[in-house]
Parts: C-alpha cells; structure tokens; sequence
C-alpha cells in the first residue's frame, strides 16, 4: 500500500513537464508533479527507504532506482559509496521518463 503510493508521487516527480499531453487531467498533474518537484530531495530518500524495505518485489527495486534518481543531488555526501551512487543515478536520470510512467503504472496496479 504505501509503495504504490510512493511510487505513484515518485512517477509525477518524475514526470513533470510532461504530463501536460494527457488530455483533461494533465495540466493539473503537471501542476501536482511541478508542486512535489520542490521536495524531491525528500521524496527520493522515502522512497530508497521504502524500496530498500521491499527489496524482494518488483515494486521495492523500482522505489530505490526512482529513489536514486530523485535523490541524485545528495548523494556525494554518502561516506564511501556515494560517487558510485552518484554515477549510478546520473546514467538512470537519462531514462527519467520511461521510469516516471513505470512508476505510476505499478503503482496504480
């Protein structure tokens, strides 16, 4: 329950600026997305928690990679793996779309 709605507020994270192309609702989830961008920081270190929590399922492995990918501006301050995360994360945030609507669609399943 709670990593579907995390994965759900994660994929408008990430999905902001591209929601608008959906017709009638997406300029308001553009907005909601836009909104959440201000805490993304804090977003993605719940969902690394939550993903970490819920390793075993699909649903845990996605959290932490979206959570990666949020959290990406933090990163170097992680004592010993943090420069290897960040790369990590950097590579991921090129297919940040793709993750927002994998996202949104587990977690609405």
């Amino acid at each position: 329950m709670i990593s579907s709605i995390m994965l759900i507020v994660s994929g408008l994270v990430l999905l902001a600026g591209a929601m608008y192309v959906i017709p009638a609702v997406g300029k308001y989830l553009d907005k909601l997305g836009k909104y959440l961008g201000a805490f993304q920081t804090v977003i993605g270190i719940i969902a690394i928690i939550i993903g970490i929590l819920e390793i075993t399922h699909l649903d845990g492995v996605i959290l932490v990679v979206v959570g990666l990918v949020l959290a990406v501006s933090i990163l170097p301050m992680v004592p010993a793996i943090g420069k290897h995360m960040e790369k990590f994360a950097k590579f991921f945030t090129a297919y940040q779309v793709p993750l927002g609507i994998i996202a949104i669609i587990l977690g609405i399943i």
